[in-house]
């Protein structure tokens, strides 16, 4: 059976760093709560000159590197992200004229915090249908340009990131992605949204004044909806694979708050020793969390050919998904 199997990963932060006593000058806020809420002690933040594709594309550099690709043979470019550098042309068309990556096609998907889940599994498909491609799936934001520095319940949670995954076809049939699962539920979209610049409230000086073009929360419903949803569609990827908690080698949540991933981890019952976490030095960077993470896993030795990772995101939407596959 023909998987599709990541050959290389590559993350990319701007240099600037916010930390939790800088926003203590900034809003009503303490390093205290910040931390003992979040988990989240400092992230980084775009400055001028940075963009969205620029931080993908730089990610993607270190990916293809390190999986012996070249930009030309690159067949496919999928970028999951809600903060694009404009609304037309997609991110991921930019981000192949970056590379000069001039034999690929390029798209976004729009699934906020859970684009990177849907941009993997997209590139899965599209590697299964066509063993010999290679495939870029990245994630990456700039949420510091849609996040409302006004609001201290909001404002201290958030930074700019990206990660990027190089996959190709395997016949190894021990190793490679063996299964996703993708749900949503329109239904509850003002939980999590951005009620500005779309056609229903198009862009205007009063939206801008009102900072509507900023992500609004609230955070009680949020946090329970993404605990059962991570919870429930980890546990799904399990049962699909005939797969325990045991199993589990490495558990890749979305760094969206410390207190979300340990209920999660209890539920599914893996140890926290086997639940990477780095959300103290980048905050929930949306699209990006997992990515990174994984590329910090990867580079750091934390992953060995032969060990089950489970991946498992929830964004705004609301959407959620996760992804189990043989390193």
């Amino acid at each position: 059976m023909n998987r599709s199997i990541i050959l290389g990963t590559g993350s990319a932060v701007p240099k600037k760093i916010l930390t939790n006593q800088e926003l203590e000058s900034m809003v009503d806020t303490s390093d205290e709560w910040i931390s003992s809420r979040t988990g989240i002690k400092q992230r980084h933040i775009a400055e001028d000159g940075d963009t969205t594709s620029l931080l993908a594309a730089e990610a993607t550099r270190q990916a293809l590197e390190m999986a012996g690709v070249k930009p030309e043979e690159v067949d496919m470019i999928v970028v999951g992200t809600t903060s694009p550098d404009m609304i037309m042309p997609n991110t991921g068309a930019l981000v192949q004229k970056h590379l000069g990556a001039s034999n690929a096609f390029g798209f976004d998907v729009y699934a906020a915090c859970s684009g990177f889940v849907y941009a993997l599994t997209v590139a899965d498909k599209f590697v299964k249908d066509k063993p010999e491609s290679k495939v870029v799936a990245i994630g990456a934001e700039l949420l510091s340009y849609i996040t409302d520095w006004q609001d201290r319940n909001t404002c201290v949670l958030f930074g700019d990131a990206a990660g990027a995954a190089v996959l190709s076809g395997t016949n190894d049939s021990d190793r490679g992605i063996l299964s996703t699962h993708l749900h949503s539920d329109g239904r509850l979209w003002e939980l999590l949204h951005i009620p500005g610049g779309g056609v229903v409230y198009p862009p205007s000086g009063e939206m801008a004044e009102r900072r509507d073009h900023c992500i609004r929360m609230h955070g009680n419903e949020v946090f329970k909806h993404a605990v059962r949803s991570m919870a429930d569609v980890a546990q799904e990827a399990l049962t699909a694979n005939e797969l325990g908690p045991d199993d589990v080698d490495l558990f890749i949540p979305h760094q969206a708050n410390i207190r979300i991933m340990k209920k999660v981890a209890e539920r599914l019952e893996i140890p926290l020793d086997r639940v990477y976490v780095n959300i103290e030095r980048y905050g929930n960077t949306s699209s990006a969390t997992i990515p990174v993470a994984l590329d910090e896993a990867n580079r750091s030795g934390r992953l060995k050919p032969g060990d089950l990772v489970l991946l498992d995101a929830f964004g705004g939407g609301f959407t959620w998904g996760a992804v189990m596959m043989r390193w």
